[in-house]
């Protein structure tokens, strides 16, 4: 049992507030991205800066309670929030500061990539982030940052410079290349295992306007644009980025009517080159088959990494799973085709993420990211706003995902896990980075105090 002094004294030392079961806004604090997930956390601490985090970690170590960390709350699993426990929210952590002469922006743990998106591009620069604006910063970069610029800048956690961080016995440290490099190390894709980053430093690149946007084509024609794409990619200049998708094109504007609610197939492209030379880039994808959509054109690089923000608001309900892919087999197209007509529902989608370009040369061994040699990150998701339909969308992701794993590289994107999967599916995404990961832990967080993750045990 909680001591009602203790939890009046945490509340007392916060400088943003304490939220309780009992709060008028208690329900609300508690939702997560995913509507999916539904936990009741016995207090949800807003920490307005470290000084709340580190108030916060000691409460929890010194009441035995679970802790959580939540920064955006977009959390597939929604590894944010916990069931009877401690959620440490950082959303009032919410700063960005832009150096434009070192080409660097700091930005809060609670930032989401729309901030950053916002402080940067009036310097006309900007870091690699996900596909979703509203997307934390601090989940993305910790489980890697694949998004529209990875095979031009390489992945969040490439970019990333320094970190700071509470740890587990709530000691307050910088982690980087030079101060504790271990810890830095295993920050850049390993999760929220290590602490409570509180502060993010990106390397930013000159990019403001890319040519870019989305390509559909009919269904009919998915297994000659999956072979075509997948000769492309791989041979593709940096400056060009295109992921793959099945959807159902939503029966709204800008979408021509007589396509509404018509399953397709498509690539969403980003070209980060020079703007004169994109429509020459892009003579012979559009030579290749005649898309029945062309949104392709050029487009600041915030109003790319927002577009899909509308579709996917908050608390639709998600099932994921997902794989690295090194090939795309004739055998896994027919695959492919075969649940690319079955999508559920309006929001069910499946992505191929290309991870090649920059971010493949990096060594798989220079941060905790494993899979330098995949060439893609796929992922499927059943997405739906009712939850009636939750048992229809698992159904079709969950039977999807058994009929392409065998095709896969092994492992997958960590932040594309749902957290259902056991320990050996996280063993596997780490690969032979996993022992030094699990030694890192032991070193920073031995008891294993943070644990609502994608766990990786102190060896």
């Amino acid at each position: 049992m909680l001591n009602e002094d203790s939890i009046a004294e945490l509340k007392r030392s916060l400088r943003d507030r304490l939220i309780q079961p009992g709060d008028a806004d208690y329900d609300e604090a508690r939702k997560v991205y995913n509507g999916m997930i539904h936990k009741k956390p016995r207090l949800i601490a807003r920490c307005a800066d470290v000084a709340d985090v580190i108030r916060s970690v000691n409460f929890a170590r010194d009441n035995d309670l679970l802790v959580s960390i939540r920064g955006g709350g977009h959390n597939a699993g929604g590894l944010g929030i916990c069931h009877d426990g401690l959620v440490i929210d950082l959303a009032p952590i919410k700063y960005t500061r832009v150096d434009p002469a070192a080409r660097t922006v700091t930005v809060g743990g609670g930032c989401v990539w729309g901030d950053v998106d916002h402080a940067t591009h009036a310097f006309g620069l900007a870091t690699p982030s996900g596909v979703i604006s509203t997307t934390g910063v601090g989940g993305l970069t910790l489980g890697g940052g694949v998004g529209h610029l990875t095979r031009k800048c390489g992945l969040s956690i490439d970019n990333l410079l320094s970190a700071d961080v509470v740890l587990a016995n709530a000691e307050f440290v910088k982690a980087s290349a030079e101060e504790n490099p271990d810890l830095f190390w295993a920050l850049r894709g390993g999760g929220g295992n290590f602490g409570v980053v509180t502060s993010f430093t990106f390397k930013l690149h000159p990019i403001d306007t890319l040519y870019a946007g989305p390509m559909l084509y009919e269904l009919s024609e998915t297994a000659d644009v999956m072979k075509w794409y997948r000769d492309l990619i791989p041979s593709a200049p940096d400056d060009l980025n295109g992921f793959f998708a099945f959807l159902t094109v939503p029966p709204a504007p800008p979408f021509p009517e007589h396509l509404h609610m018509k399953k397709m197939c498509g690539v969403v492209w980003a070209y980060a080159g020079p703007q004169e030379q994109a429509e020459k880039t892009f003579e012979p994808i559009r030579a290749f088959k005649k898309p029945a959509l062309d949104f392709v054109g050029p487009l600041p690089q915030p109003a790319l990494q927002s577009m899909f923000d509308a579709l996917y608001p908050p608390g639709l309900q998600w099932y994921w799973r997902a794989n690295f892919l090194n090939e795309i087999s004739d055998d896994a197209i027919s695959q492919h085709i075969r649940f690319g007509e079955a999508l559920p529902t309006m929001h069910s989608t499946m992505h191929m993420y290309p991870i090649n370009g920059a971010a493949a040369r990096v060594g798989k061994n220079d941060t905790a990211w494993n899979y330098r040699d995949a060439m893609w990150a796929q992922v499927i998701v059943g997405v739906d706003p009712d939850p009636a339909n939750k048992d229809k969308i698992v159904s079709w992701t969950k039977s999807y995902y058994d009929a392409v794993h065998p095709f896969s590289a092994g492992g997958a994107y960590v932040n594309f896990l749902m957290g259902d999967e056991g320990e050996e599916r996280v063993k596997k995404t780490y690969g032979g980075n996993y022992e030094r990961l699990a030694t890192i832990k032991k070193k920073y967080d031995p008891d294993n105090f943070l644990r609502v993750n994608q766990n990786i045990k102190p060896q």
